[in-house]
C-alpha cells in the first residue's frame, strides 16, 4: 500500500471513530407525549426539525400518547423518561404517592371551558339553564361542574349533563346534539370552528385555577438524568417562545411532517397554537422566563384540587414542581433563532 493510501485509510477510520464518539455522547430520552398530534405538540416536532436537540448532545424519541393521565401513569412507572401532559393529573397522581414532578409549565392557566355556539346568545355560567351539556365523566371536568354551574347560581338540576365519551364528544357537539360541551378550549374550539363555530366559557374565569400543560418527570429520572433533562426542557421552553414570536406556520410544518399519516388540518393546528398563547402566563410568571413556573400559581392550584376532592389538602405544593431544569441562557438562545 503507497504511503498516500495508507494515509487515506487511516483518516477514514478517524473520522469513522470520531463520528461514532459523537453519536454516543448524546444522551437520549424517551419522550411520552400527551396526546395524537395537535398544536400543543409543536415545539417538540420543531426542535426536533431544526435539529435542536442533536446540538445540545441529545437523542430525544417521541412518542405519541392517549390522554394526559395515562401519560403521567405511564412516566410514573418509569417505562419514559419525561412526559408531556396537562400538570394537574400529574399533581392528584404525585398526591397518591406517585413520584411524580413538574419539570416546566408552558400552558399556565387551565386550558378547560365550556363550549358554546357563537350565536347561542351563552355567556356566562348563568345563561344555562335548560341547556344540555355534554361532559366526560372520570375526566378533569367532571369534578368542578358543581362549582362551575354554582358561579351562574344553578345546580345540576337546572341542566341536563350528557356523559360521552371524550373521543365522541367533538362529533355529538358539531352535530348539535347537545348545546354546549366541557373539554380543553385551545383543542376543542379549532377542531369545531369550520362546523360549529364557538366560543369557551373558560373555567379559569371562574376561579378554577391551575396549570395545564408542562413537562413532568419521576424524582429518579430527575436525579439520574439531570442534566440532559435540563437541556431538554430549556430547548422545548425556548421553542415554544419563539413559535410564539411570529413563527407559528413554522411549528405547524414541522407537526404536520413528523406525522404525515395523520392527515393534519394545517389550519385547526395553527387555530389550536394561536389558542394556547393566551393561556401560556399567569400574573406570577409573566415577567419570567418561558417555562418557568411559580410558587403562588401551585399553591392556588393544590387549593383547587383540594376543594373539588382530588388531592389531599395537606399536599406541599412546593413539592409538586421545580423550576431547576430550566437554564435561561439556552432558553434565550432558542427563542432568539440561535439555531
Amino acid at each position: 500500500m503507497s504511503r498516500f493510501r495508507f494515509l487515506t485509510a487511516i483518516a477514514v477510520i478517524f473520522a469513522s471513530v470520531l463520528t461514532n464518539l459523537s453519536a454516543s455522547a448524546a444522551e437520549r430520552l424517551t419522550v411520552r407525549l400527551d396526546w395524537t398530534p395537535w398544536g400543543s405538540q409543536a415545539p417538540f416536532h420543531l426542535a426536533a426539525k431544526k435539529g435542536l436537540f442533536a446540538k445540545y448532545d441529545l437523542d430525544v424519541v417521541l412518542e405519541d400518547g392517549n390522554g394526559s393521565v395515562s401519560t403521567v401513569q405511564i412516566v410514573g412507572n418509569g417505562e419514559y423518561d419525561v412526559g408531556h401532559a396537562s400538570l394537574a393529573p400529574m399533581v392528584i397522581a404525585r398526591s397518591k404517592g406517585l413520584p411524580v414532578k413538574a419539570i416546566a409549565g408552558f400552558i399556565k392557566q387551565n386550558d378547560i371551558g365550556l363550549l358554546v355556539p357563537k350565536d347561542s346568545g351563552i355567556s356566562s355560567p348563568a345563561d344555562l339553564k335548560g341547556k344540555k351539556i355534554a361532559f366526560t365523566a372520570g375526566s378533569l371536568e367532571a369534578p368542578f361542574i358543581d362549582r362551575f354551574l354554582a358561579a351562574g347560581k344553578l345546580t345540576r338540576n337546572d341542566v341536563e349533563l350528557i356523559s360521552v365519551d371524550a373521543a365522541g364528544k367533538a362529533g355529538l357537539y358539531m352535530a348539535s346534539r347537545s348545546d354546549a360541551a366541557f373539554s380543553s378550549a385551545p383543542f376543542f374550539l379549532a377542531v369545531v370552528a369550520s362546523q360549529r363555530p364557538s366560543n369557551a366559557i373558560r373555567f379559569v374565569d371562574q376561579g378554577l385555577e391551575f396549570p395545564s400543560f408542562g413537562l413532568m418527570a419521576t424524582e429518579k429520572s430527575i436525579a439520574s438524568k439531570r442534566e440532559a433533562l435540563k437541556r431538554f426542557t430549556s430547548i422545548v421552553a425556548g421553542t415554544w417562545a419563539y413559535i410564539f414570536d411570529g413563527h407559528q406556520d413554522e411549528a405547524v410544518q414541522a407537526i404536520i411532517a413528523a406525522r404525515p399519516q395523520a392527515k393534519l388540518n394545517p389550519a385547526v393546528l395553527r387555530q389550536q397554537i394561536d389558542t394556547l398563547k393566551d393561556y401560556t402566563t399567569t400574573d406570577a410568571t409573566k415577567s419570567l422566563p418561558f417555562g418557568t413556573m411559580a410558587a403562588a400559581d401551585w399553591k392556588r392550584a393544590v387549593e383547587v384540587l383540594a376543594e373539588g376532592g382530588l388531592v389531599d389538602k395537606s399536599l406541599d405544593s412546593n413539592a409538586t414542581f421545580t423550576n431547576e431544569l430550566i437554564d435561561p441562557v439556552i432558553v434565550a438562545d432558542v427563542s432568539g433563532g440561535k439555531h
